[in-house]
């Protein structure tokens, strides 16, 4: 395969994204079933059904690597129900998919009131951790380090497995066959030490994704739900090192389902206005024919009862966000359960090759279309 592939599937106010990377290995980020077959007012495509039949046509019964960004049941519902979990023959069977290598933040391991699925995920993850193998964690707080005193373990044994906010993830790289890397932007540890409640939305695992494929250079940024505070943060301390190429982007996911508080503390009229920092980063990061992608429900319309939900989406920050790729000349910003209709919403499936990105049209009747944007190189 000489490109990649990146889904976001239509998951609701949720997340869950497909990497198919040139060499052929598998990231997921997040898992988030709310499928329901018998519930036709539910438009969420069914996500263990979807995710089966793409590895079916892949020949594969596991995944390299899956990522949870953080525990939230919106980033990780039903996944005790879908992966072979190696901590406990309750989550073992031959249907199950496999995980290859596991990667959570720190709060992932350490927090102590997790439940249902979050649980299970943190089982794994200090299962793994005890084991040596299969898993990375990132930062490394005081708190993960006292956990593994009381394991018996010390950080240094553990440190291979850990990779810390402003270094790039082991075992990938921009050169040869695998043509991508992995740079971390957080959880920072320091945040983690001075916090006395664990924050998972403050905690989580934040990354670009620098894709190279023969003279073309991508760049996808996955924020999560990280409000303005955690962005303003990282881009300060990114600019501060002299970074800013780890901030610049091609695809980003707009972070926390298209809600105000990415953007700044208010909402404002008919568009938020972001804080400085946030303002820089998706104004003046942003690549020629940009694209931002909003895992969410549809954006709603002015005055409707949708309108006034306190929960994202929220119309004044996709208005925020079409300016910004208005102005880049990109595909705008596409939204999960709006792709390509409300009523039959089907994953976002976006291609990075030679020629940088395109967004493939789901077909609605006839064959599917490519749109391309234009042509990159470095």
């Amino acid at each position: 395969m000489t490109k990649a592939i990146v889904r976001y599937y239509p998951v609701g106010c949720a997340d869950t994204t497909l990497i198919e990377l040139p060499d052929g290995r598998l990231v997921l980020i997040d898992f988030a079933d709310y499928g329901d077959p018998e519930d036709p007012s539910n438009k969420r495509i069914e996500l263990s059904k979807a995710l089966r039949e793409r590895l079916d046509e892949l020949s594969r019964d596991s995944i390299d690597v899956v990522a949870f960004t953080h525990l939230d049941d919106d980033h990780c519902h039903r996944a005790s129900e879908f992966f072979w979990f190696k901590h406990a023959k309750a989550y073992q069977g031959d249907d199950r998919i496999k995980i290859g290598e596991l990667w959570v933040p720190a709060a992932a391991v350490t927090e102590e009131d997790s439940k249902d699925d979050a649980r299970v995920i943190r089982q794994e993850a200090r299962y793994r951790l005890k084991e040596g193998k299969g898993i990375r964690v990132f930062s490394r707080p005081d708190r993960l380090k006292d956990w593994l005193k009381e394991n018996g373990l010390t950080l240094e044994e553990r440190r291979h497995l850990i990779t810390d906010a402003g270094n790039t993830i082991p075992g990938f790289s921009t050169s040869g066959e695998e043509s991508v890397e992995f740079f971390v932007h957080s959880p920072f540890a320091w945040r983690l030490d001075e916090s006395t409640v664990e924050d998972r939305n403050g905690d989580l695992f934040c990354f670009q994704a620098h894709f190279v494929v023969g003279e073309s250079e991508t760049r996808a940024l996955f924020f999560s739900d990280a409000d303005h505070e955690t962005l303003s943060e990282i881009v300060e301390i990114t600019r501060y090192h002299d970074r800013e190429d780890r901030l610049l982007w091609d695809i980003a996911k707009v972070p926390h389902h298209c809600s105000y508080l990415s953007l700044s503390e208010e909402k404002g009229k008919d568009s938020t206005k972001p804080v400085p920092n946030v303002a820089w980063l998706w104004e003046k990061q942003g690549q020629k024919g940009g694209m931002l992608i909003s895992s969410s429900k549809p954006i709603p319309l002015p005055n409707t009862e949708e309108d006034d939900d306190p929960q994202p989406p929220h119309r004044q920050a996709a208005n925020y966000y079409r300016s910004v790729v208005n102005k880049l000349d990109g595909e705008g910003l596409v939204v999960t359960m709006e792709h390509p209709s409300q009523k039959k919403p089907k994953p976002i499936i976006v291609e990075i090759g030679s020629r940088g990105v395109t967004l493939v049209k789901a077909a609605t009747g006839g064959a599917a279309a490519i749109i391309s944007t234009p042509a990159r190189a470095g």
